[in-house]
């Protein structure tokens, strides 16, 4: 997969791509980022990259030609990769496992990292996904696009090792994650359940299913409106609904 990073400040991503799960894609070729600073397509002697609304109003927003110029520099880089260009937005779709999921299946993406007030609205005209990480608004792009790589880059085969953990990383299967131990045994008064020492795989797995579920069901109830019950889940869902 190719990554690149449309942004002011491309050395907030020197950390991130110096550790963990991203340091190993890259070192295995499974992954290559890119840097574009648009700040070198800016105008005049100071390179300004915003301008002030057409209009009035309070704040700056980008120009659009240094965003088109950082797009054009990628596709003479890159002229053959099918691209899908994220532009971080608040008021873009939200981000999600299957969203992570989508992007990690993509040949090269790029992300758009805004600053200031907004963007001149014809940048929109270039991307293929508006996106958002949350309900809230950050000073800029940055760290936006490094957990949305991150949840990506980790969905890569061959980069996490164990294709099992992702599979059954909470979201990923409609449900949050079932609880884990390790040794020891008991702690502090609190003991492992005795069904993961058993030895029995089938209860132990029956175990985790309902553990995840029951974790859904009190932590995250929305997540099971999406999600199409089995017999058994809508049994168990009973049972805690009398227990309530």
């Amino acid at each position: 997969m190719k990554i690149d990073i449309i942004t002011l400040f491309p050395e907030m991503f020197d950390s991130p791509l110096s550790h963990s799960m991203m340091k190993r894609a890259i070192e295995k070729d499974l992954l290559e980022v890119n840097m574009v600073n648009f700040r070198r397509f800016g105008s005049g002697k100071h390179q300004h990259v915003d301008d002030t609304p057409y209009g009035g109003g309070a704040g700056m927003l980008l120009k659009p030609e240094p965003i088109f110029q950082s797009i054009e520099e990628i596709n003479q880089r890159s002229p053959m990769t099918n691209k899908r260009i994220i532009l971080m937005d608040p008021a873009g779709k939200p981000f999600d496992q299957s969203m992570a999921e989508e992007f990690s299946q993509e040949e090269h993406l790029v992300f758009i990292c805004g600053h200031y007030e907004g963007y001149d609205e014809r940048i929109r005209s270039l991307v293929t996904d508006e996106v958002s990480l949350g309900d809230y608004v950050l000073t800029g792009g940055e760290l936006a696009s490094m957990v949305m790589m991150d949840a990506a880059v980790r969905l890569i085969p061959g980069v996490l090792g164990n294709e099992v953990s992702a599979e059954t990383d909470s979201h990923s299967s409609g449900l949050l994650e079932h609880p884990h131990y390790t040794r020891p045994a008991e702690y502090k008064g609190m003991a492992v359940p005795e069904v993961l020492m058993n030895g029995n795989h089938k209860l132990i797995e029956e175990w985790r299913h309902m553990e995840s579920l029951k974790r859904t069901f009190e932590r995250r109830p929305d997540m099971l409106e999406k999600r199409k019950l089995t017999d058994q889940e809508k049994a168990w869902i009973k049972q805690w609904q009398e227990k309530d």
